[in-house]
């Protein structure tokens, strides 16, 4: 005999979005939170860089950057911190725009940062519509408290993975850790899993 009533699985919190993922609270505001000071770029002096094992630099503008094709992104994001913030809408370019211009066969890859924030993000972690280098928020240019002129937005892993000030993929044989990885942070970072420390 069982104590348990057949299809008795548990409904956690009366009311729980089932968008937000264990252990994350919801937030109407956009929290703010860097590892060091908010560097001031301006868009004539931005560029994106990808480096592929073969020493190749695939690189773009601001001008350049912005003649790609541009995707309008409506998605979730997850701090590891535990907030959560529901519906964002983001306008940015593909990965997988980016990516039709180079060749590798490295599966990960080293984002790298205006002011030296780096993490590190699998490859197919980027690509299949995956992640996006976004410039705008919520209809405006992003400030650059939140990443501006330009930063990666990975929103399946917690935030920290969406490096703000980006200016930089670079392909790597192994998934190396980045700044908050050598610093305790899961490698991976997925928040359905709690990937949240090592």
């Amino acid at each position: 005999m069982s104590f348990i009533t057949r299809g008795f699985s548990g409904r956690g919190r009366a009311g729980r979005d089932e968008r937000l993922p264990p252990g994350q609270t919801l937030v109407e505001d956009f929290p703010v939170l860097s590892a060091g000071p908010t560097p001031d770029i301006d868009t004539a002096d931005w560029q994106f860089t990808i480096r592929t094992e073969s020493g190749v630099d695939t690189s773009w503008t601001w001008d350049e950057f912005m003649a790609l094709p541009i995707e309008d992104v409506s998605t979730d994001i997850h701090c590891v911190t535990h907030w959560s913030k529901l519906g964002t809408s983001w306008r940015g370019v593909s990965v997988d725009t980016l990516f039709e211009q180079v060749e590798t066969e490295y599966e990960f890859a080293m984002a790298h940062s205006y002011g030296g924030y780096t993490t590190n993000v699998p490859l197919e972690d980027l690509l299949d519509g995956k992640a996006w280098i976004a410039f705008e928020f919520d209809g405006e240019p992003l400030e650059p408290e939140h990443g501006g002129p330009a930063r990666l937005i990975v929103p399946h892993l917690y935030f920290w993975k969406s490096a703000k000030w980006v200016r930089g993929l670079v392909m790597m044989p192994d998934d190396d850790p980045g700044f908050w990885e050598q610093n305790g942070y899961h490698l991976h970072g997925d928040p359905w899993k709690e990937e949240r420390y090592w």
